[in-house]
């Protein structure tokens, strides 16, 4: 047994570590002694994770490593619900203040919450669970279906679901470009494979657009949806040049075109001479004969006035916005942090990601 003399004992414990984590009882079994470790733990600066597990000096402690320490301990423990939704990298409405989160597929007892740690009673297939960043995590379709049946409103989840079947590029201080993640047909599979499914729920797998591509542009259409308006989505047109270019949405018959902006400014000029080159092209369309544009800001904070401007134009277009909102739709409650703009909080990233213009098809 190490007695703390430099030379006579078991291995440093940064040689112990796996991942930057060290598991006390891991390093005891290599012949630490509980008095030595400890000390030693706290004279070379280990941050304690949770109890048992410790980082290495200078890391960092974030949702995956507290993920990675909990796991060490149960390995049998599957990484759920907000948690995975974050390591996929699915984008929700409002700041996500994901903790570890899990469901443990052997657990006899309730579901079971303390501080900092969720622990779910249910039953896990083989195609229910995948491996991201070493971790044992639920499938994209599996994490959107748990998020359903935990009560999230209906907007937030299918800002989630519309963001896991398209590419998207997430992380405001290093943005990083992901393919989708499923597709519409396996997200329906799993909802109504879990015992639960409320007929409410089910159906708003009907208001799902695989086109959208942002979270603004999703909680915009559905807005819209709601008040009895009903746009295409990522409608192509002819730019009268010979090209074409993808609208975020289109009121065909009047002829009224909807952008919505990026959250973020745009970094670089090329970026923002696109933009400008863009923005003159859709006013040569000759399909379009009015364009509206809203900021992301606009539509997560004012979205009743982005309605009432879209229902003005199209009467002064002549179109008909006399339609009824949509009956028997409730939108559930709006996440809290909605107001302040849409983000998901992802690894490897110090802030939220803002919503970003992913849509697969080319504009």
């Amino acid at each position: 047994m190490y007695d703390g003399n430099e030379g006579n004992g078991p291995a440093p414990l940064a040689c112990l570590a796996e991942r930057g984590l060290l598991v006390a009882s891991h390093a005891v079994r290599a012949g630490w002694q509980h008095r030595a470790l400890y000390r030693e733990l706290a004279r070379s600066g280990w941050v304690r994770v949770v109890a048992g597990v410790w980082a290495e000096p200078g890391r960092r402690v974030d949702l995956l490593m507290r993920l990675r320490a909990e796991q060490a301990l149960c390995a049998r423990l599957v990484v759920s619900h907000l948690a995975a939704a974050v390591l996929w990298r699915i984008e929700m409405p409002g700041a996500v203040a994901a903790v570890p989160e899990f469901i443990d597929p052997e657990r006899r007892k309730r579901s079971k919450r303390r501080d900092g740690l969720r622990v779910h009673r249910a039953v896990l297939g083989p195609r229910d669970v995948s491996r991201r960043h070493g971790l044992l995590v639920t499938s994209p379709d599996r994490t959107l279906a748990d998020l359903l049946l935990s009560g999230m409103p209906r907007d937030a989840w299918l800002v989630a679901v519309e963001s896991a079947l398209t590419c998207r590029t997430v992380g405001r201080d290093r943005p990083v470009r992901r393919g989708a993640l499923t597709r519409l047909p396996a997200v329906e599979e799993a909802v109504r494979a879990r015992p639960g499914a409320r007929g409410e729920a089910v159906a708003w797998l009907g208001l799902v657009d695989p086109r959208s591509g942002s979270v603004a542009e999703t909680l915009a259409r559905l807005a819209m949806v709601d008040a009895g308006l009903r746009p295409e989505s990522q409608a192509e047109v002819d730019t009268g040049d010979g090209r074409r270019v993808f609208l975020d949405f289109l009121f065909r018959e009047e002829g009224l075109a909807v952008e919505v902006e990026g959250y973020a400014y745009h970094g670089s000029r090329e970026q923002h001479r696109r933009d400008v080159e863009r923005f003159n092209r859709i006013q040569g369309c000759p399909e379009v004969r009015a364009l509206l544009r809203f900021t992301a800001v606009e539509v997560f904070r004012r979205p009743a006035r982005m309605v009432a401007r879209v229902r003005a134009e199209l009467a002064r277009l002549g179109g008909d916005t006399r339609l009824p909102p949509r009956a028997g739709v409730d939108r559930g409650a709006p996440p809290s942090a909605l107001a302040r703009g849409a983000s998901v909080t992802v690894p490897g990233s110090t802030r939220s990601s803002s919503p970003s213009r992913g849509t697969c098809p080319s504009r």
